[in-house]
């Protein structure tokens, strides 16, 4: 019987993974509270992009969604991850950056607005260099100047996942969700297998690089709060019960020592695998 109800639960379960930006964005809010901000219609897109022949995107690759979530005011921020892999350039990164400054503002007036942050991205979009890297540098200081108000909640759900800068936007938040199908890390698995060759990393091997930086990996070495399955409304339950929750006394970019140590322990000519870090740092199997 178990079986069974498990088996309708899947068939009847709406992935996260497989929406929109957008959609993703909507599913979050409460049913019809959603109003997007500085939309396609409002054609804010690179002009960095035009210039080496890239078609660019009306909204550059990020939706912003101003709504209502369990009642309260909400603001959630999707990056696009199949519009030039999720790249944060110029005007892509400032409409993050508006969104969690109004969000401040917001608190500062009294008006407790959650903000939201649906990370699918590779990073720093290479068109755009050195602007993309400032911007993301201004998100980082955003979402730190937001913390003493309000959790900051991101969601990485995949199929792009999140490295570089942004993986820092996501280790900054107070809470972090993944999905198994996620990945998470500094350097994805394409751009170390290019720099230090295939015996570094095999970036076609699937199940070492989810073995490494996966959703299920990262839960289980506590480096992120939350592992959910790939439905909609298991998504949007662990965003709202983490506003519930109390913020974190201390979050984990202000755990400098104990990262130290965790690294200190770590032999850099005994190459660790997921299982042994597993062991070395973990809590054991995920459930």
């Amino acid at each position: 019987m178990s079986v069974t109800i498990d088996l309708q639960r899947f068939l009847a379960r709406r992935s996260f993974v497989e929406l929109s930006a957008r959609e993703r964005a909507h599913a979050l809010l409460d049913k019809g509270s959603g109003k997007e901000l500085v939309g396609p219609f409002d054609r804010q897109h690179s002009v960095w992009l035009e210039m080496q022949n890239i078609v660019p995107q009306e909204d550059d690759g990020v939706v912003v969604i101003h709504g209502r979530m369990d009642g309260k005011p909400a603001v959630v921020v999707a990056i696009e991850g199949a519009f030039q892999g999720g790249s944060m350039g110029e005007v892509a990164g400032q409409k993050i950056v508006c969104a969690l400054e109004l969000a401040k503002r917001d608190h500062e007036r009294g008006i407790p607005t959650r903000p939201v942050l649906l990370l699918e991205t590779g990073g720093v979009r290479l068109q755009e260099a050195n602007l993309g890297l400032a911007v993301i540098a201004e998100i980082h200081a955003a979402i730190i100047a937001l913390r003493p108000y309000v959790p900051v909640v991101a969601v990485i759900a995949g199929l792009v996942g999140c490295f570089g800068g942004m993986s820092l936007a996501a280790a900054l938040c107070s809470h972090l969700i993944l999905t198994r199908q996620a990945r998470l890390g500094m350097n994805g698995p394409e751009v170390i297998e290019q720099e230090a060759g295939i015996a570094e990393m095999d970036a076609g091997d699937k199940r070492l690089v989810w073995s490494l930086i996966g959703g299920e990996q990262r839960a289980a070495v506590g480096l992120i709060d939350d592992l959910v399955e790939d439905d909609a409304e298991a998504v949007a339950h662990a965003v709202r019960a983490a506003f519930q929750a109390r913020r974190p006394v201390q979050h984990r970019s202000e755990q400098v020592d104990f990262f130290l140590e965790r690294l200190a322990a770590i032999d850099p000519e005994q190459v660790k695998d997921g299982a042994a870090l597993r062991a070395l740092w973990g809590k054991g199997e995920v459930k």
